[in-house]
């Protein structure tokens, strides 16, 4: 990509630095640009038009309480009943609309948020806490997603196919796929734009029309995403945005009878009950994307200093609050001590405070809930095992005004230690020694989750045991840039088997907008 006639360097979750001046000079002028906008109010989008709700929500940054993000207007039942009217009227000339020329609009979005890259990111990095490079990466993610799913409907010539026939040369079949009608999306905070786009781009490719309910904590990279897709040219009723708290807004629309489909981002728990409650009638397509507890192993044979930088990657990037989040480590107990050893080395280096200021890495967690799971956390480490490094509540000078806690490394536990089995979602993963490889993928494959998990190991066939043997959908091997985390459009497919996921097919991938689509066979005779 290029902005102007300078080329600009591609930021992706697998950067290992970014040195390029022009870019963190963007990106600091886009912060203060976002300051200035601090405290403005934002409304629901329906039916082509924003409109104020029943009254307002506040939402404040992680960084600093005393930053309000803005005013969002929260919206009510009647606003799920008329986003849900406007996208079921909608619905049928949107998915008449020729497929390329759908694309041709959905492509623009994503030029317009790649256009938009630095303003966006500093918007994500205020309203979440990441890191300039976390947030640049997941801006250019969104548009890579609606690039690369409009790829995948063109690849596969709009889901129109010719079938065979069985010698009778008047009769002619196709397999067609063809929308189910409006989709709901419920985004989750982590991932406040990427996994609004994904969904979304995928439902309207697939001509489906979508009701957005964004987290409450994270409601402005949603904004930014709709005025994306507006100024793109999606046409009113197609696309739109309602916000508010998920007990009554996200229920809501959950139990809609004009919702025809949903996609959920967010904990198992959370989306098995959505799961099990979604459907009434008839089956309803709901594609649920749940959480991870994923393992890393580390053989003996492994290079020990790869493995310790890619574990405290995917373990405290943007503080452990990615689904693909490294939370547990086996390894091999000839090597147990060096890989601890480096692995504290390397944590203990770990630059925290204000992300927005270039020379801090990990940032805050996104709220004080967030703080109490990783202080019962360390509690719990302290009583039944050892706490290598971190532990502490951050909470001296300025850091006082924000939700910071230390990265996070313990060991010493029993292999049923709730800490290897309960997703946390913060900065903070437990090491274990093990005997064995085949020990290592036994205890790795012992969870109701299965979405991420890495290996290193410099022997064949300890890696092709890895690959043959673990129950997850993404797999990461020698993988310096993080153990488990960092997959891209196109590049690594990502989703979850077992409890991880609803569908066994993945986001980021060339299946991912055919789950928006059902089939129809059409056979006609002259």
């Amino acid at each position: 990509m290029t902005t102007g006639s300078k080329p600009r360097i591609k930021i992706t979750y697998a950067t290992l630095s970014a040195d390029n001046e022009d870019l963190h000079a963007g990106f600091e002028a886009a912060v203060e640009t976002a300051r200035a906008s601090l405290g403005d109010h934002y409304r629901n989008f329906i039916d082509g038009a924003w409109r104020d709700g029943d009254g307002t929500f506040e939402v404040r940054s992680p960084i600093d309480r005393e930053l309000v993000l803005g005013t969002f207007a929260r919206g009510t039942s009647a606003d799920i009943d008329a986003a849900v009217a406007a996208a079921r009227a909608a619905q049928p000339t949107w998915a008449a609309t020729p497929w390329r020329d759908r694309l041709a609009i959905v492509r623009r979005a994503a030029e317009y948020i790649s256009d938009h890259l630095m303003d966006n990111a500093a918007d994500m990095a205020i309203e979440v806490g990441k890191n300039r490079i976390e947030a640049l990466g997941e801006v250019e993610e969104s548009a890579d997603l609606l690039r690369y799913y409009a790829q995948t409907m063109e690849d596969n010539d709009g889901y129109d196919h010719a079938m065979g026939n069985l010698g009778d040369t008047a009769v002619h079949t196709r397999s067609v796929l063809r929308p189910h009608g409006v989709f709901a999306v419920i985004s989750p905070f982590n991932f406040p734009m990427a996994l609004a786009t994904g969904p979304t781009g995928a439902a309207l490719i697939a001509g489906n029309t979508v009701v957005l309910k964004p987290s409450t904590a994270s409601p402005l990279s949603a904004q930014n995403l709709i005025q994306a897709y507006v100024e793109a040219g999606v046409p009113k009723g197609a696309i739109n945005l309602v916000m508010g708290p998920g007990e009554t807004v996200g229920q809501t629309l959950q139990d809609h009878p004009g919702i025809d489909g949903i996609v959920f981002t967010g904990s198992y728990e959370v989306g098995m009950r959505l799961f099990h409650a979604f459907s009434k009638t008839w089956p309803r397509p709901s594609i649920v994307e749940m959480g991870g507890k994923n393992p890393a192993i580390v053989s003996r044979r492994a290079d020990l200093e790869e493995a310790a930088e890619g574990i405290m990657r995917s373990a405290f990037g943007f503080d452990g609050q990615k689904c693909s989040a490294n939370s547990r480590v086996y390894v091999e107990r000839p090597v147990h001590d060096e890989l601890v050893r480096l692995l504290v080395e390397k944590t203990e280096k770990v630059t925290i405070g204000d992300p927005l200021v270039r020379a801090n890495w990990m940032g805050p967690v996104i709220d004080q809930r967030a703080v109490d799971r990783h202080q019962a956390a360390v509690a719990e480490a302290r009583r039944d095992g050892t706490v290598f490094t971190g532990g502490e509540h951050l909470a001296d000078g300025d850091l006082a005004r924000g939700f910071y806690v230390e990265p996070t490394v313990v060991g010493g536990l029993p292999n049923s230690h709730r800490l290897f089995r309960d997703e946390l979602f913060v900065p903070f993963t437990a090491v274990a020694a093990v005997d064995s490889m085949d020990e290592a993928i036994t205890l790795a494959n012992d969870s109701v989750l299965g979405l991420t998990a890495g290996v290193y190991s410099e022997d064949p066939a300890e890696v092709q045991l890895f690959l043959d043997r673990i129950e997850a959908g993404v797999l990461y091997v020698n993988r310096r840039a993080g153990a488990t985390t960092g997959a891209w459009p196109g590049i690594q497919a990502f989703g979850g088997w077992k409890g991880s996921g609803s569908t066994g097919k993945a986001g980021l991938s060339m299946y991912y907008v055919a789950q928006f689509l059902r089939e129809q066979s059409r056979t006609i005779v002259d």
